[in-house]
């Protein structure tokens, strides 16, 4: 794209954003023989600092922890088990945070790290106290730098990639704009280093998806295309525009934003209630429910009531998230279940009238139901 060209709307929203949350992957900051890449890492500050200085908060969440650890350690390669990653990380984390602050330090900025968990996100409580330290961090002047923190995860409370948890914290913080920077240029239709694959310069709706093949990270990262189209498509349908670039790029993806691939976001923002509902909170347990049930809930957006609940499964209890399930097996929607599973399993099929008083309210209200 020539600075001559007309810039899309998701460009323009993502070159003139207030807050911006700037995702940077592992092979952006570590190699495997020489650990971080200091020159590297100080050029990528120059280009965040630029952006802050031209008037947006930039919230950074970085990769490179366990990658950081790998050369200290005297590690050829990114380990497979569980304890080896933990045991990088806690090296690399120590090693990341110092590189983060001693750079952003030649500006005089002040950087907070912050290590979250899916647990954070999944848990409503966690979830707000995030979002205060987060904001509170930006109303000190100081820059948040967000990582997983990877050396208590266990691989069931994993984001599995710092993409989609960059695209969370994109909604935490309540984002203008999502930029991921990695080490491709942009979303092709397929793999291109095979050289048949087309560049996709804008994402505008699923349909520009179509044929689109997306593969798995390499050797320093967990991410790869897949989980950065995935994550792009989180952002972009809870609201926030997203670029995807290269990292070589930086400058140019954080200044004008006419570089790599724009996703345009949908027209209305989910709150952030839905937003939890739909894309961090765990699911608990299952409802099953009939045609009639999936066209209220699915299409009409109404509650839904006892007399088309059809099965449950799992141990759930009021407060609870939970999916449900149509009757050929399709997740349809999730939602915040308002009984016990014990409690609910009497109620299957009944109408309101027939139950008693304590349990004539929907089941699970429209306010918190979210279609999928």
């Amino acid at each position: 794209m020539t600075g001559t060209q007309e810039l899309s709307v998701a460009r323009q929203a993502v070159a003139g954003a207030r807050r911006v949350v700037v995702k940077i992957g592992s092979s952006a900051l570590t190699s495997l023989k020489g650990g971080l890449d200091h020159a590297r890492l100080d050029w990528l500050v120059d280009a965040v600092e630029a952006r802050m200085r031209a008037g947006s908060d930039v919230v950074v969440v970085s990769s490179g922890a366990i990658g950081a650890g790998l050369a200290p350690l005297g590690l050829s390669r990114r380990p497979r088990d569980l304890a080896t990653k933990q045991a990088a990380a806690s090296v690399g984390q120590l090693a990341l945070a110092h590189a983060w602050g001693t750079s952003f330090a030649r500006y005089g900025r002040t950087v907070g790290q912050v290590l979250l968990s899916a647990d954070d996100f999944a848990r409503r409580e966690h979830h707000r106290n995030a979002q205060r330290t987060l904001d509170r961090l930006r109303s000190l002047g100081a820059v948040a730098v967000v990582n997983e923190n990877d050396t208590v995860a266990t691989e069931e409370i994993r984001f599995g990639d710092n993409d989609r948890l960059a695209a969370l914290v994109a909604h935490l913080v309540g984002a203008d704009a999502l930029i991921l920077l990695s080490d491709v240029e942009g979303l092709y239709d397929g793999d291109p280093r095979k050289g048949d694959a087309n560049f996709i310069p804008e994402v505008r709706s699923s349909a520009d998806l179509d044929g689109v093949i997306a593969g798995s990270g390499g050797v320093l990262g967990t991410g790869g295309m897949a989980s950065k189209l995935s994550a792009a498509r989180l952002a972009a349908d809870a609201g926030v525009p997203v670029l995807l670039a290269a990292a070589s790029a930086a400058a140019t993806a954080l200044s004008s934003g006419t570089v790599g691939t724009a996703f345009a976001a949908r027209s209305v923002r989910l709150s952030a209630r839905k937003f939890w509902v739909r894309h961090a909170a765990d699911s608990r347990g299952a409802v099953q429910i009939d045609d009639g049930a999936v066209a209220a809930v699915a299409n009409c957006r109404r509650s839904l009531l006892a007399a088309g609940i059809t099965g449950v499964r799992g141990r759930f209890h009021g407060g609870d998230v939970v999916d449900l399930i149509a009757p050929d097996g399709r997740l349809v929607a999730r939602g915040v279940v308002e009984y016990d599973a014990d409690e609910l399993s009497t109620m299957l099929g009944r109408s309101t009238a027939e139950l008693p008083d304590t349990l004539q309210r929907p089941v699970i209200h429209a306010d918190d139901l979210v279609k999928v």
